[in-house]
């Protein structure tokens, strides 16, 4: 590695630092960093903070001021190039007199992908691209998936015991896991784009899915699955803070009206063969400008998701104890008749937490 791809990974890097301070902020909008520097002296640094703010060139370029001109900006995302509610990216870079912008990755956005770069190379700036890409594609994984997917990056959350279990034969399930996974599993939620679950895992333990965080400064959009409008009004998770949705295929304007004079907003979705159609459920929270959606659901729900082939992602936490055969299993999946048709993951992560242990996992595909 010469010396100027080693200033470039550097200089990304803190680039991604500073990106990942808008992990739970930035929502709909991408998280990305931007460095401005002259070889190893760094002018200054920016984040893009929260949706309608500035992004994080426009941070930087501020606080650099007039030392920005001939200088490397380093930014996690392509700069911009359409007017927002922040003026374009690339014309500011522009403005500033800078000599070279390298970003990590091309934005996705089919308002800008490739055009920013074009813009900033139109102008006589030299544009490179590519430098820690996997990282940035790691720290936008919700916002890449929704806009070259058309769906969220879908996260599944299971804690369970050593034997697999979620629950006792009788749906008790308080607390599998201690209060370190717990407070992990808050972290998990301050990331996503919205939080869903479904009718059944409301009816029986009657959750509130509520951010408990008091660093946050937003509550994500909580999701009920409810194919035949089953859950109260009454319900825990229809109460404040932050807003409910329940997705349905009922035509039950009673019990439609009753949820959202309590304060839901309840949607149709096409009914499935099993329930809801889950690719139209995906698509329809993607129009709703979420990235990270995170499934906290029983058994069933989950093993549905799976059978579609719509999880990106499974977060398991195992508490180091033992619920018996009797008790509900992880995941309700059917139909697996030989080794060759069983699902295969990779591990992503693998980690204690407290007293229990935390494994992340990514199906493998084909």
């Amino acid at each position: 590695m010469n010396v100027r791809d080693e200033l470039d990974t550097r200089h990304m890097s803190r680039a991604l630092e500073l990106a990942g301070r808008g992990l739970w902020s930035t929502d709909p909008n991408p998280r990305v960093g931007c460095v401005i520097a002259d070889g190893e002296h760094v002018i200054a640094e920016g984040w893009h903070e929260r949706a309608g703010g500035p992004h994080a060139e426009a941070v930087a370029l501020g606080l650099a001021g007039v030392a920005a001109r001939g200088a490397t900006a380093y930014v996690t995302l392509e700069p911009c190039c359409h007017q927002g509610r922040t003026p374009p990216c690339a014309d500011t870079l522009i403005a500033a007199g800078v000599r070279r912008v390298c970003y990590a990755i091309r934005d996705p956005n089919p308002r800008v992908s490739g055009g920013g770069a074009a813009r900033l190379a139109a102008a006589g700036i030299e544009v490179a691209s590519g430098q820690l890409a996997a990282e940035a594609r790691a720290l936008n994984a919700g916002f890449l998936s929704r806009m070259e997917r058309g769906r969220p990056w879908l996260r599944v959350k299971l804690a369970a015991s050593l034997d697999g279990r979620t629950a006792l034969a009788n749906g008790q399930s308080r607390w599998i896991t201690g209060d370190a996974a717990r407070a992990d599993v808050q972290r998990l939620r301050a990331r996503s784009s919205a939080v869903m679950t479904g009718s059944a895992t409301v009816l029986a333990d009657d959750p509130r899915l509520a951010l408990r965080l008091p660093e946050t400064t937003r509550q994500p959009l909580r999701v009920v699955l409810d194919t035949r409008l089953r859950i109260a009004p009454s319900a825990h998770i229809v109460a404040p803070p932050g807003r409910l949705l329940v997705l349905t295929a009922s035509t039950d304007v009673a019990r439609s009206d009753a949820l959202e004079a309590a304060g839901a907003c309840v949607e149709r979705i096409p009914a499935g063969p099993d329930g809801l159609d889950l690719v139209a459920v995906m698509q329809h929270l993607a129009g709703l400008e979420v990235n990270e959606l995170q499934l906290e659901s029983g058994p069933t729900l989950a093993g549905a998701f799976l059978r579609a082939q719509l999880v990106d992602e499974l977060v398991l936490y195992f508490a180091p104890t033992l619920l018996g055969t009797d008790a509900q299993p992880l995941i309700q999946l059917s139909g697996v008749a030989s080794m060759i048709g069983r699902l295969e993951f990779s591990i992503s992560d693998l980690c204690r937490v407290g007293c229990d242990m935390r494994v992340a996992l990514r199906p493998v595909q084909g």
